[in-house]
């Protein structure tokens, strides 16, 4: 798609639909106020209705108008989800090309409303068409994809904001892409060589360690759960900036490519979305390849995956196995479904030798965090007041939001085991907690933030119209607004 950011009217620019957001009870935009009555559309939120124009000096076109609800509960979120059922109408009557001119409303700064408008064009128009074959049909598909879009803004604050919309969508496109791969080539050596491509274009160091690698460092851990798989694990570490240039950021994901469960194996149903559980370096990954193309001043991050299948063998490994992981710590295996901590673990004692001042880990951690929180809301679990605010604050300016769940004392004592040092799940009653009192001994005691992103790493109940389908690569757009304040501060 062709995105461009204009400033003026969008009555001025040539496009087959204009998307005239409006609020509730509010007149209608003089461009349609003389082909519509007064009441004849409610602006009830993410409500549409389609009109055609008279013929002008940009040709015939339509005019698609979008509800935005009241001004009292109106959200830059609210907007994003507005424009993005906006951008599907369009897509849906197959009319190729739209603009939109971003709203203004009291209270909201310009710049923010410009750039959910520009998240809204630019992640509802997404579609993974890499795997249809030749003979694809227009009768295939429900959305077709827009050739141009223009998102019109007041001011060069606002053409800056929808450009670095455009620039994240980067990031977010790669990880949804990956996650909608097939496991067969979406492999832990496929990751590696996407982070070898974000290296090169960022001018990052890059580490990436194989079993001989993974042993020589004591990472015992990861490589228990990928003793059944004949996938070549990967630990990959992407370094961008260097040690006390400004705060040294570590962002952990979870890179199990496919999960089966292991030897505890998943029930069969639904079991073709464990293609996703790398979702959280997939997320990792897709922030990285943004820091590649903003280059901020004034930071140091560390990404780091680990990333292997964990899948059923002779060689697999079983409950009742003892593993040691790289700060030492002993792990009892209790289930093999639980598998994604013990990837993160040795990950996040390797990032301990950059001596972070925050560390963020991103999984797909446990079906206790969807129950809790369904498919909007991430869950957060976290050792320091500080970070967890400022990982909330830029989850709220993007729209991807988070939770945080209580890491009590009695928490971190149900993790402890009686032959080992602690052991990896703790049953059912608080598993989001108990998985996040696990990883939070591998912490080394510094400000940790763990999202458990299990509910909202693909679209199911209650999708976003901007993420309606497949992978939503959630975490991209909060963690890369997290590192520019940080930058910025």
């Amino acid at each position: 798609m062709d995105f461009k950011v204009a400033t003026g009217s969008a009555g001025d620019v040539a496009a087959a639909v204009v998307i005239l957001p409006i609020f509730l009870d509010e007149q209608v935009p003089q461009i349609v106020a003389g082909i519509i009555e007064p009441d004849e559309f409610r602006a009830l939120m993410r409500k549409t209705l389609l009109l055609r124009l008279p013929e002008g000096k940009s040709g015939r076109r339509w005019a698609l108008l979008v509800g935005l609800g009241t001004r009292t509960r109106f959200t830059s979120e609210r907007l994003r989800r507005a424009v993005g059922e906006a951008v599907l109408g369009v897509r849906k009557h197959n009319l190729h090309s739209l603009v939109v001119e971003v709203p203004q409303a009291a209270g909201f700064d310009a710049a923010e409303l410009a750039r959910a408008t520009a998240d809204a064009v630019l992640l509802a128009n997404y579609g993974f068409e890499e795997f249809r074959g030749k003979g694809t049909t227009a009768d295939d598909t429900d959305y077709f994809p827009l050739e141009n879009a223009t998102v019109v803004v007041a001011d060069d604050a606002g053409a800056s904001a929808a450009r670095l919309a455009e620039t994240v969508y980067g990031g977010v496109k790669l990880a949804r892409d990956l996650g909608n791969e097939p496991p067969a080539t979406c492999t832990p050596t496929r990751l590696a060589e996407v982070a070898t491509e974000i290296a090169k274009r960022g001018g990052m160091q890059l580490t990436v360690l194989d079993r001989e690698g993974m042993r020589k460092n004591g990472m015992g851990a990861i490589l228990g759960v990928a003793q059944g798989a004949h996938e070549e694990p990967k630990v990959v570490v992407l370094e961008y900036g260097k040690k006390g240039q400004g705060p040294t950021v570590a962002l952990v994901g979870k890179g199990i490519t496919f999960d089966s469960g292991g030897i505890s194996i998943k029930p069969a149903e639904h079991m073709d979305l464990m293609k996703m559980d790398m979702m959280g370096a997939a997320a990792v990954l897709g922030t990285m390849s943004a820091l590649a193309d903003l280059k901020p001043a004034n930071l140091h991050v560390i990404g780091i995956i680990g990333a292997t299948e964990n899948l059923l063998g002779g060689n697999a490994y079983k409950p009742g196995d003892i593993l040691t992981a790289m700060n030492g710590i002993t792990i009892e295996v209790l289930n093999t479904d639980a598998e994604g901590r013990l990837a993160l673990a040795d990950c996040l004692s390797y990032v301990q030798q950059y001596e972070p001042d925050a560390i963020i880990d991103l999984a797909t951690l446990t079906g206790a965090v969807v129950v809790g929180l369904g498919n909007q809301i991430s869950g957060m679990v976290t050792n320091n007041a500080e970070l967890a605010q400022r990982v909330k604050q830029a989850g709220d300016e993007t729209g991807e939001l988070v939770w945080e769940l209580p890491l009590l004392p009695e928490y971190k004592e149900a993790v402890k085991s009686k032959i080992a040092d602690i052991r990896n799940t703790a049953g059912r009653a608080g598993g989001a907690i108990t998985a996040g009192a696990f990883l939070e001994r591998f912490s080394g005691n510094r400000p940790w933030v763990h999202l458990d992103i299990a509910g909202v790493a693909w679209a199911e109940e209650m999708a976003k119209p901007y993420a309606r389908e497949g992978a939503a690569g959630f975490g991209v757009r909060l963690l890369v607004q997290l590192l520019q304040n940080y930058s910025q501060r």
